[in-house]
């Protein structure tokens, strides 16, 4: 198959190494405004990739014309923080064709339907199929431009909907090859709630904030960033989390419970769990607050949790401290940005039930 990847980041780099890995002619994309991993696959002919995987794989296309990376594509990665997935459909609105499938890697909380609010489709709309997954396959890192450290490919507990979900099979079977632990979630809001990155990245974060600004993250986040004293904090927003699923009628997987499915966990706790992670094993913390982790795991992620909850009437005071604590840190008002919630996606004023017919 053609495989076209929106994003030239780590996430972007693991998704069109591994499609290539596996027989697919891959074209990589990114804006004028981030050119150094372009550039370095440009003069490269591919990716470089050491870790769990490793090798070189060759990648067809590496360029900033979103025309030419679109030409012929069968299915589309759209890889990248929750802030990169309007402005990718926005771009390929002119250039897709009926029969293509684009998967927003991961939701990042509706990512599929804010792409489909993106490329002006409509939210039934079937003939270009639009999915997303509960979280990036991989825990990895960009080494330097163009090459890359894969800790881990998850193993399991990976999930894909697609809108509506009746057509989620037929996504499945486009990327069964590559991700075969890829399962099918119930619709998008299962995969939404499944991704554990607004319950522990924020979290580990808020309790490490004086350890990050002194050493520049130069510590590991998950072996020297969790304790039990943050280990409670992290249960108590995953508890928040799958209450907001059960009431929607969906299952939400613990995340350390998850952890292990996937393969960075050996242990299903939420402090020693972290703390003895083979998966995680080197990960470094990030260099400075002024980082995803904040920006679009509490900007994003945990402003539409509690805007969800709120909508199906469930109580989530701890996320809400959360929000509260690092907008005070940052000198942000996260809640008052409201950058991903119901409403910017056009779901408000529904019910739980009427939620659950319109994905279907």
């Amino acid at each position: 198959m053609n495989i076209t990847v929106l994003g030239s980041g780590n996430g972007g780099c693991a998704v069109a190494f591994d499609c290539a890995a596996h027989g697919h002619q891959v074209s990589l994309f990114d804006f004028a405004q981030f050119p150094a991993s372009i550039q370095a696959v440009q003069k490269n002919g591919g990716i470089r990739c050491a870790g769990e995987i490793e090798g070189f794989q060759p990648v067809a296309y590496a360029g900033h014309e979103i025309g030419k990376a679109l030409d012929g594509a069968d299915v589309i990665y759209a890889v990248g923080p929750a802030y990169s997935t309007r402005p990718f459909a926005e771009a390929c609105k002119s250039y897709l064709k009926p029969g293509q499938v684009v998967i927003v890697c991961p939701s990042s909380c509706g990512g599929a339907i804010e792409f489909k609010n993106g490329a002006d489709l409509d939210l039934r709309d079937e003939a270009i199929l639009v999915a997303e997954t509960s979280t990036l396959p991989y825990a990895v890192r960009l080494i330097e431009p163009g090459k890359i450290r894969i800790f881990n490919k998850l193993k399991g507990g990976l999930f894909l909907a697609a809108i509506p979900a009746r057509k989620t099979k037929n996504v499945l079977e486009h990327v069964r090859d590559v991700y075969p632990a890829m399962s099918a979630a119930k619709n998008i809001l299962q995969t939404s709630l499944q991704n554990g990155n607004p319950v522990i990245h924020p979290t580990i974060t808020l309790m490490n904030v004086g350890l990050i600004e002194r050493t520049k993250g130069d510590f590991e986040f998950y072996h020297e960033g969790v304790t039990p004293a943050v280990g409670r904090l992290i249960e108590a927003v995953d508890k928040e989390r799958i209450a907001i699923g059960k009431r929607l009628g969906v299952e939400v997987i613990p995340d350390p419970e998850l952890g292990v499915m996937q393969g960075y966990m050996v242990e299903a706790t939420y402090d020693t769990g972290f703390v003895s992670s083979p998966g995680f094993a080197g990960v470094k913390a990030q260099p400075s607050l002024d980082y995803r982790y904040f920006h679009e795991d509490v900007g994003y992620g945990l402003v539409f949790l509690r805007n969800l909850a709120e909508q199906v009437g469930v109580e989530t005071p701890v996320m809400s401290a959360v929000i509260t604590l690092a907008s005070v840190v940052m000198k942000r008002d996260y809640r008052g940005e409201a950058r991903r919630t119901m409403e910017t996606l056009g779901l408000s004023n529904r019910t739980a039930k009427e939620l659950d017919q319109l994905l279907a």
